[in-house]
């Protein structure tokens, strides 16, 4: 390991660390999803029930039960149901507001290290084929090109590490943001139910 890393120099230490970053992003963002999940059909299904008897603090302790972003908007959108359908909306988008930045945490972050891990690889191996052809071009190869293999052999390590990170950052990007983007819709969708509800039992109010 430590025999690659200084074969590598400097680049292939960058690329070591954009690695543990992303690994530790992967395993955040895994875990993040994982505590928020919920089944939401029967959550939506126990608040519905709670707002058609008109037991609204149940409601509310039914999402507050609930660790998911939908049932955070659900309980902001009862907590506002003496207001107009419209306020009832603009209160929920302020509070998805603060929610949509938590689902996309360093999200970004992960397709940045999946884009420019391979750059950084590719310019490792540049660098290190100047400086194999700068021997040869000296005579410090001449007459051993197992030495010029050798140098050109060691600059591709950096473009092998690059592709190595870039591949699986690349894989783990793409499903974190199908992930927030399938959140987002099931959000949108729970409380324009909501709303219709909660309007629909105005003479409750």
């Amino acid at each position: 390991m430590f025999t690659i890393i200084e074969k590598g120099g400097v680049v292939m230490i960058v690329i070591i660390a954009l690695s543990v970053i992303a690994a530790a992003i992967i395993i955040e963002r895994l875990l993040f999803f994982r505590r928020i999940r919920s089944d939401e059909a029967k959550i939506i299904a126990n608040i519905r029930g709670a707002l058609e008897q008109n037991h609204f603090y149940e409601a509310i302790a039914i999402c507050e039960s609930d660790p998911s972003p939908i049932a955070n908007l659900m309980k902001v959108g009862i907590e506002h149901r003496f207001y107009s359908q419209s306020e009832i909306k603009d209160a929920v988008m302020g509070a998805a507001n603060l929610e949509v930045p938590r689902l996309e945490r360093y999200i970004s972050a992960l397709g940045t290290i999946a884009h420019i891990a391979p750059l950084l690889g590719l310019l490792g191996t540049v660098t290190g084929n100047i400086d194999a052809f700068g021997i040869l071009g000296s005579g410090g190869a001449v007459g051993d090109p197992g030495k010029l293999a050798s140098g050109i052999s060691e600059a591709l390590l950096t473009t092998a590490a690059g592709l190595i990170v870039s591949i699986p950052a690349t894989v783990f990007y793409n499903h974190l943001v199908n992930r927030v983007n399938h959140i987002i819709l099931r959000m949108e969708n729970s409380v324009s139910e909501l709303v219709l509800l909660l309007k629909g039992k105005d003479n409750a109010f």
